[in-house]
């Protein structure tokens, strides 16, 4: 087998009814659609789950997997206690793709570990996955400071390990959009930012990988955002294949975009749904 789903998601720590405590309502399309990727994901029966996460360790130069049998995350952070998830790490996965990386000159690796807790960016998605279906074991990934090629590049090393090891994959892409939708928002408003939203939500829902790959430096910046480069990865998981990709939902109510996409691998084509590399 190899990746046969993905889902591009947010990690909104008030879509948690302990954290939002009322609030969460005013993203009902946000929580509609993470239920529903989630009664796909039951159905995709993965074995394996990779979750890339903008909020896990990070380095400028390297790609961190986090290395060990198991971790656990709670919110205490966002000050609420009693919210847990722990998750059984797929080693023999994450020592493939070490070594994957490394065959490709790739700096990735289960090095360099800064704190086992699974972050919000974790502890949010799998709250609403592990509901639906929890028979997977996880790898975790950080993202870097290194190019779009080498973001790709990673998510073709997840595929080609996939399929080494005959693991039922899922891919999740955990990252919110712009932070900068409104002026009473927590980081204040760019007109940059719901440009960025469109853009991405436009590449995402038609499966148009190489222009999200082609989005500025520029415009990201300046829309604040932390879900491109895990989607990179998750667009390179998926190269040389046709993907039937859907727009599941967004909105920005509290001035961060949030945004769902699923994907999944439709059969292997020559041609490139993203770009060669």
């Amino acid at each position: 087998m190899t990746v046969i789903a993905a889902y591009a998601v947010p990690h909104p720590p008030l879509i948690l009814p302990e954290v939002g405590r009322g609030q969460e309502r005013k993203i009902q399309s946000t929580i509609d659609g993470f239920q529903m990727v989630a009664r796909r994901f039951k159905e995709d029966e993965p074995d394996t789950v990779v979750l890339i996460s903008p909020h896990s360790v990070i380095y400028a130069d390297y790609f961190h997997i986090s290395p060990g049998a198991r971790a656990s995350g709670d919110m205490s952070r966002f000050g609420v206690k009693g919210v847990k998830t722990t998750v059984e790490y797929d080693q023999e996965f994450a020592a493939g793709l070490e070594e994957a990386a490394a065959a490709r000159g790739i700096p990735a690796g289960r090095a360099g570990e800064r704190g086992r807790e699974l972050d919000h960016g974790c502890v949010v998605p799998l709250r609403f996955f592990q509901e639906s279906w929890d028979s997977f074991k996880l790898v975790r990934i950080g993202v870097s400071g290194l190019s779009a090629d080498t973001h790709y590049l990673l998510g073709k090393l997840i595929a080609e390990v996939s399929a080494g090891l005959d693991r039922r994959v899922v891919v999740i892409a955990s990252g919110d959009l712009s932070h900068r939708l409104k002026s009473d928002g927590p980081y204040g408003y760019a007109p940059e930012g719901p440009e960025f939203d469109k853009r991405v939500m436009a590449c995402l829902g038609a499966g148009d990988f190489r222009a999200l790959i082609d989005i500025p430096e520029d415009l990201r910046e300046a829309a604040g955002e932390c879900g491109w480069r895990p989607f990179v990865v998750m667009a390179g998981a998926f190269d040389g294949r046709r993907v039937e990709a859907e727009r599941v939902s967004y909105e920005g109510p509290f001035g961060v975009g949030y945004g769902i996409c699923a994907f999944k691998d439709a059969e292997r084509s020559g041609e490139r749904n993203g770009i060669q590399r």
